[in-house]
């Protein structure tokens, strides 16, 4: 269960005088989170780091508020349901968000109901609503006192995902969409993966790939072994296309899109000798305070377009983690589902069309390239793979030798596709596609 951010303690007020509203940095940054999500289709990470808030907020507050806005997020649709009844017209955007962070309290962060309805009325005086304050006084009131039974009616599951891409799962197969909208509803666990010879620290949970999971809320530099270089954080989904690229040891390989870093880890423990690619000056910082950390002399690192970068020689092997509507990655960004709308698809796959051809031209002959996405999608996955056929890759398919520890994920056609709604008794993991090609 998630812990309920703690509410700020209301100060005495003087003699006929109401109190002013108190500070309260986890909900004002969490709000500005949240209207940049809902208003502006920002994403989180995005909107926290514009909150003027957060400059000068704690780290404990900016964590508390990062997860305040996550799980209202996961329930944003269950929230504004529940809201409606209670509402007798729609208020302003703005109120609208400072009233489901108010009833995600309620009904799912058990903060107890003086709190949540002090907390938002104070954050609406804070943020110049004061005149909606009464207003959500007498809605979170009800809230508190009817929310529960009104949520027993609810088909929380589906109302959680909006309706495009419910619509669009349901090509995963039958029921499909339901298991994600599960999956994705609880706050995500942690999972490293190991450097070879490595010892997992104390407490994870191994799991079939072998990757250690601990739980959610683990700090990951509170790890022994983390400073060292041990391990890196990297989701158990997507540990498998880096590892079905089979790289062998000095062989030359590359990894486009390569930030954070994780599929370029798993490629250099190899021995292989990597070029990571990544165009992006900010995720380029990441990727290199990342590789400093693990201390991998066989990486180079490259500041450049993929799209039209051309290695020295051909190359051996490549890894194409090609940009995408990261759908598959809900359980840890739940506001991918509010700020994707089924249009952005369009230059998406335009996009991992441009970086299939030119990764193909990037091999020698016999040269393999495994194509992968964090997304859902029908169109980023499979029709792409369809499109690399067409552009004269030849299909490898993934054997069920090489996805025995994960059966289910193997398709018909030899491809890979994960969702969060397998290994649910486990955790769950984020939902990936992928397929491998060699250049004929």
């Amino acid at each position: 269960m998630n812990t309920p951010a703690r509410a700020p303690r209301s100060p005495k007020r003087g003699k006929g005088r109401p109190a002013p509203p108190q500070p309260d940095p986890t909900r004002d940054i969490a709000f500005d989170i949240l209207c940049g999500v809902v208003e502006h289709r920002r994403m989180l990470e995005n909107s926290l780091s514009r909150s003027a808030q957060t400059h000068k907020a704690e780290p404990r507050d900016k964590a508390a508020a990062h997860r305040l806005a996550a799980a209202t997020l996961r329930h944003m649709g269950t929230l504004r349901t529940v809201l409606e009844p209670f509402l007798r017209k729609e208020p302003p955007e703005p109120v609208r968000v400072a009233l489901v962070i108010g009833c995600a309290q309620l009904l799912f962060l058990e903060t107890p109901p003086h709190a949540a309805v002090g907390t938002t009325v104070s954050l609406l005086r804070r943020r110049k609503l004061a005149p909606f304050a009464g207003l959500a006084n007498a809605v979170l009131r009800k809230v508190a006192a009817e929310g529960q039974n009104v949520l027993e009616g609810l088909d929380q599951a589906r109302l959680n995902i909006p309706a495009w891409l419910w619509s669009s799962w349901s090509a995963l197969g039958r029921g499909v969409p339901r298991a994600i909208a599960v999956g994705i509803s609880h706050e995500a666990p942690l999972d490293i993966t190991l450097r070879p010879g490595a010892t997992a620290p104390e407490d994870g949970v191994v799991l079939p790939n072998g990757s250690v999971r601990y739980p959610a809320g683990t700090r990951v530099a509170e790890l022994a072994g983390y400073a060292e270089g041990a391990f890196w954080v990297q989701d158990a989904a997507a540990t498998l296309p880096a590892r079905l690229l089979n790289v062998q040891a000095t062989e030359k390989v590359a990894d486009l899109c390569a930030a954070p870093g994780g599929k370029t880890a798993q490629l250099a423990v190899t021995g292989a000798h990597v070029t990571a690619i990544e165009n992006n000056p900010n995720r380029m910082a990441r990727l290199k305070e990342n590789l400093a950390r693990l201390g991998l002399a066989n990486v180079t690192t490259l500041q450049a377009d993929a799209g039209t970068w051309q290695p020295e020689t051909p190359l051996d092997a490549i890894l194409l983690d090609a940009p995408c509507s990261a759908t598959g990655t809900a359980r840890r960004h739940p506001d991918v589902l509010w700020v994707k709308r089924p249009r952005d698809l369009t230059a998406l796959t335009a996009g991992q069309d441009r970086l299939l051809e030119a990764a193909k031209n990037m091999l020698r002959p016999s040269g393999r390239l495994v194509y992968a996405v964090c997304s859902l999608q029908q169109e980023e996955g499979p029709d792409r793979a369809r499109a690399a056929e067409a552009m004269g890759l030849v299909p490898d398919p993934f054997t069920p030798e090489e996805l025995a520890f994960l059966p289910e994920a193997r398709t018909a056609e030899g491809w890979l596709r994960t969702h969060p709604g397998m290994w649910a008794d486990k955790g769950g993991m984020d939902g990936f596609f992928a397929a491998r090609f060699i250049r004929p």
